[in-house]
């Protein structure tokens, strides 16, 4: 707005009064870059070179503060080119960290919201809790010591919590242990009368051996004494025992002779024994012998029988054979029947031929037609596949519309005339990296708005579409639009693009994307895309001199928009830039045209190989018949053949048989 400007400020409040774009915000940006503070302060932009007046290399900005007993002049020099500063405190060379140490002195805070506060803060401000304001009330208003006095009474709070928390830890802690040794003098009491027991139990256990061995001993003495008593049972029973003992010897003596003779005996029964058994072999030799001699007579009588049997049957055959050869008649003339037969058989050998031709060619034709089938449903594969990206896009950020347009789809019926889902859907941008300028361009309302060409169509969908969601209890948000009626999208732009190629313009926006009529025919009316240029870095380079020479209202840099205005008061142009969003709906193109192109190919090839199917069938069928008339001609063919060669066969069978 200015080249130079000095201030003076007075005492108490000072106010700067004027029109929108006469430099405000240019005195509020120089006193925070002034005085150390970073462009994040201010929230405009993120470099100290894009403060600095369009078209000038550098810019100056110096301050005088007030100190006794001399007051301090602060300089900032802004280099453009590499975004850079040079610091100066009293015309002298100094550094940023200096300049912030004597600002710091002065108590002076410009990234402190309650004392220095840009209107792009504003928000900011209005989100800080009541402690964050506080404490910048505390650094802006008291000395340092306030604050820190303040941190330290907030630690020392801190610490109170964690003794009292530990105190009353510590007593429930000892209130524990207390019950614990209450329940462990039960336990010393039951361990004192266990162990009287274990005392009684022990004493016992001692006396048990003395009773056990006086019981012992009483059965020894009673055992020993019934002991004495058998002694002299066995002894008196010895001596009466006496002469029965003599007998039983003499009989043991006759038992051993008598067992030598037995003995005696057996072996000579076994030597005989042995011999028969030799003797019995050789006989049972001899009787498998005779056995074998007879079966091998019985099988030579087998095979005389069957000898004889085999020559009366060859007699037979051979005697049929003459009785067939007698009464067969002399072979008629077959010849003309075979010729008639070959004809007709190389005939239906020529069709079969063509047929398979034919079918051959179907099958490669068809096996074309479905490869380009794939290739066709790949491709709109891949663009549906975009095509649900941008709807995902759409159901995550503006739920119904999606909503909405999943109606649509369901009731297109009910509409008369072209009905475009919303635009974020049907634009699609010729190149990607253009779309940025697009969505700049449309507001955020209008990209998911629904674009209708009939007012009653329109109507129609307010009417039923959003009752519809409402009575399943959601409050639906849904923009809808209608295309003026009559067409602006073939409106022409004020002056051809080649006329404004000197300043960097390349296209108009309506160049940059495609859309279905209706919707461009909106945008046109409505945003004027056909007439809003799209320029380079050149472009910015030369923006003053292209806003005095083209007049134009709108203008896209490479990475800013300009809006012109021309005051009504002062009759002076003044233009405002904004830097340019990055692109969030439009960056997932769909060839609409491409995609609608590549559904007919689809469709006419499906067609295709219907007929071609259709074809196919009949030529196979045609193929089956010929063959089965084929086969038949063959029958006869070999029939005719066997009748003229069968009196040869059965002469040659004959003379076989007799030999």
């Amino acid at each position: 707005t200015y080249d130079i400007c000095e201030v003076y400020p007075g005492p108490n409040l000072n106010v700067i009064v004027g029109a929108n774009g006469t430099g405000k915000s240019s005195i509020v940006c120089a006193i925070c870059l002034g005085l150390a503070g970073k462009p994040s302060f201010i929230g405009r932009a993120d470099k100290v070179g894009l403060f600095v007046k369009q078209g000038c290399l550098k810019g100056l900005l110096e301050i005088e503060l007030f100190k006794s007993p001399d007051n301090i002049i602060i300089t900032r020099e802004i280099h453009v080119v590499n975004n850079t500063s040079s610091w100066f405190i009293n015309k002298k060379p100094t550094t940023l960290k200096t300049v912030e140490e004597q600002t710091a002195a002065l108590n002076i805070q410009v990234d402190n919201l309650c004392q220095f506060l840009p209107q792009d803060k504003v928000g900011e401000f209005a989100r800080l809790s009541k402690i964050e304001l506080l404490e910048a009330t505390e650094k802006s208003i008291g000395p340092p010591e306030i604050h820190q006095f303040h941190c330290e009474l907030k630690n020392f709070r801190e610490k109170e919590r964690e003794l009292e928390n530990l105190c009353k830890d510590k007593t429930n802690s000892l209130e524990k242990m207390r019950q614990r040794v209450e329940r462990y003098k039960q336990d010393v009491d039951r361990y004192h009368e266990r162990k009287r027991h274990l005392d009684l139990i022990e004493m016992l256990e001692r006396k048990r051996p003395w009773v056990e061995y006086e019981n012992v001993r009483q059965q020894h003495e009673e055992v020993k004494q019934s002991r004495d008593q058998a002694k002299e049972v066995v002894k008196n029973m010895k001596e009466m025992q006496s002469p029965v003992t003599k007998k039983i010897q003499e009989s043991e003596e006759s038992f051993k002779s008598l067992d030598m003779k037995i003995r005696d005996m057996a072996a000579e029964i076994k030597d005989i024994s042995q011999e028969c058994k030799q003797k019995q072999d050789a006989l049972e030799m001899k009787d498998k012998q005779i056995e074998e001699i007879h079966q091998a007579l019985r099988m030579k009588k087998d095979e005389e029988l069957d000898r004889r049997r085999k020559i009366r049957n060859t007699h037979k055959m051979i005697e049929d054979w003459k009785n067939e050869l007698n009464s067969m008649a002399a072979c008629e003339n077959l010849q003309p029947q075979t010729d008639a037969i070959n004809n007709q058989l190389k005939k239906l050998e020529e069709e079969r031929a063509n047929i398979d031709s034919d079918i051959s060619d179907l099958t490669t034709e068809k096996m074309n037609q479905e490869r380009e089938k794939e290739r066709i449903i790949d491709r709109l594969g891949r663009l549906n596949n975009i095509m649900n990206m941008k709807e995902e896009n759409l159901k995550g950020r503006f739920r119904d519309t999606h909503s909405a347009l999943m109606w649509l789809r369901k009731n297109k019926d009910k509409f008369k005339k072209t009905v475009c889902e919303p635009m974020m859907l049907e634009i699609n941008m010729k190149d990607n990296r253009h779309a940025k300028y697009v969505e700049n361009h449309i507001s955020a309302n209008d990209l998911r708005s629904f674009v209708f060409e009939s007012p009653e169509d329109m109507e129609i969908f307010l009417a039923e579409a959003i009752p519809i969601q409402m009575r399943d209890h959601q409050k639906l948000r849904v923009n809808a639009v209608c295309a003026p009626a009559k067409s602006c999208a073939e409106n022409l732009p004020s002056r051809p693009i080649e006329e404004l190629h000197r300043y960097g313009f390349f296209s108009y926006l309506r160049e940059l994307f495609d859309a279905p009529h209706p919707v461009m025919s909106y945008l046109c009316s409505q945003y004027h895309v056909h007439d809003v240029p799209v320029g380079t870095e050149k472009t910015r380079n030369m923006i003053e001199r292209v806003i005095q020479e083209t007049k134009l209202r709108q203008i896209y840099t490479a990475e800013e928009r300009y809006v012109v205005k021309v005051s009504v008061y002062t009759k002076l142009t003044f233009s405002t830039n904004t830097a340019l969003r990055a692109a969030q709906f439009l960056t997932s193109s769909v060839d609409t045209d491409e995609r609608r192109q590549l559904e007919k190919q689809q469709q006419d090839i499906s067609n295709t190989l219907q007929s071609l199917d259709m074809r196919l069938a009949t030529l196979l069928e045609r193929q089956k018949h010929l063959e089965l008339r084929d086969n038949e001609l063959r029958q006869q063919k070999k029939e005719l053949s066997e009748r003229g060669n069968r009196r040869r066969q059965l002469e040659s069978k004959i003379g076989v048989k007799y030999d």
